[in-house]
């Protein structure tokens, strides 16, 4: 027979569904605004942020796909549409003819540029603003003691799986 479940109290069930709640309506806010004020999706953004803060503008795909957790396909699908829109370049890996390094363009940055001002505005109205600055402090602190907990989760599952092969 299996463990007894630890169901959650009315306290915990109420931050639980309540940072869910929050965070599907706020980044589905976030990005509507984003689309509309620049014409960037949220992906696109994260792409663009990433490269702009990236040494010379640039990061390989794997990496890039790991920070976004998303496949490595899935990416390339999404960097060859920004390809086409002149926001990103694709370079051959040096010394390794399989890989990729995604390089922002003259375009793309610009793009972020432009971006950037209204999105931190509508991530300020639709967030931080209705937050004193005791909030953010606690929610600082929850967000590295649970990113924490989930790198050092990933890393032992990681390790785990190089052991089994």
């Amino acid at each position: 027979m299996g463990k007894t479940p630890r169901w959650l109290d009315d306290a915990e069930f109420r931050a639980w569904i309540g940072y869910r709640r929050m965070r599907l309506l706020l980044d589905a806010q976030v990005s509507r605004d984003l689309l509309r004020d620049s014409g960037l999706s949220a992906p696109d953004y994260d792409v663009l942020s990433t490269l702009s803060d990236a040494e010379g503008h640039r990061f390989r795909l794997t990496g890039l796909a790991e920070r976004m957790l998303w496949s490595k396909s899935r990416l390339s699908r999404h960097i060859s549409r920004m390809e086409q829109r002149g926001l990103v370049t694709r370079e051959e890996c040096e010394g390794d003819g399989r890989g990729a390094v995604i390089v922002l363009t003259e375009g793309g940055r610009r793009a972020i540029e432009a971006a950037a001002p209204d999105h931190v505005e509508s991530v300020r109205r639709h967030f931080v603003d209705l937050l004193t600055p005791e909030q953010i402090d606690v929610l600082g602190t929850v967000s590295e003691t649970v990113l924490t907990h989930l790198r050092e989760t990933h890393l032992r599952e990681t390790h785990l799986k190089e052991q089994d092969q």
